[in-house]
């Protein structure tokens, strides 16, 4: 590797490590968790330092990268219920609060379980990704950050109902679009 690419790598690591660390930590539940992260990303930086198409979009890559190490590590602690039930969550009482354990089976550590097990968290990325942004970041936040809806109304300023339908809505479509998967992959 040149000077000049190396004192790139170093001044752009040096104007974004902050930022960077903030923005993982404000996502993960420890500073020793977010600064592994941290590590990771700036390790994928340098050695893929060459694919990025331009200086100017590096700090927009490491925030993607950051974001996708993040969800993996997610995806890897996740917990997993006894059983996905559709016919048992759908609709008994529309009120009641939805969350992510209610639709997420308990799988074992077989190799057939594990390739299961990335397929649905495949799945449920791609559907995050396509849910309105407000649906997005209060299932985040409550699902995968833990965050209550009280602290999130007031970091936010939304009423808590808000919250709770934009969850709602968002568990909804998940569980719809896992059934589909299921049906499609499981089947019966």
């Amino acid at each position: 590797m040149d000077l000049a690419m190396s004192q790139i790598q170093q001044n752009t690591f040096l104007k974004e490590k902050d930022k960077l660390l903030g923005f993982i930590r404000s996502r993960v539940s420890s500073v020793e968790e977010a600064e592994d992260i941290l590590q990771d990303v700036f390790y994928q930086f340098v050695s893929g330092f060459e694919a990025i198409e331009s200086i100017d979009r590096a700090t927009s890559w490491l925030y993607s990268v950051a974001r996708n190490k993040i969800i993996d590590r997610y995806r890897r602690d996740a917990v997993r219920p006894q059983r996905a039930d559709f016919e048992l969550v759908s609709g008994k009482d529309d009120d009641t609060p939805l969350t992510l354990q209610e639709i997420l089976p308990d799988l074992d550590s077989s190799p057939e379980s594990t390739l299961l097990r990335e397929a649905i968290w495949d799945e449920i990325t791609d559907a995050l990704a396509e849910l309105p942004a407000d649906q997005r970041e209060i299932f985040i936040q409550n699902e995968i950050e833990e965050k209550g809806f009280r602290e999130i109304s007031e970091e936010t300023g939304v009423s808590i109902n808000t919250l709770l339908s934009r969850k709602r809505y968002a568990i909804l479509a998940l569980r719809k679009r896992l059934k589909k998967f299921y049906d499609d992959v499981v089947g019966d």
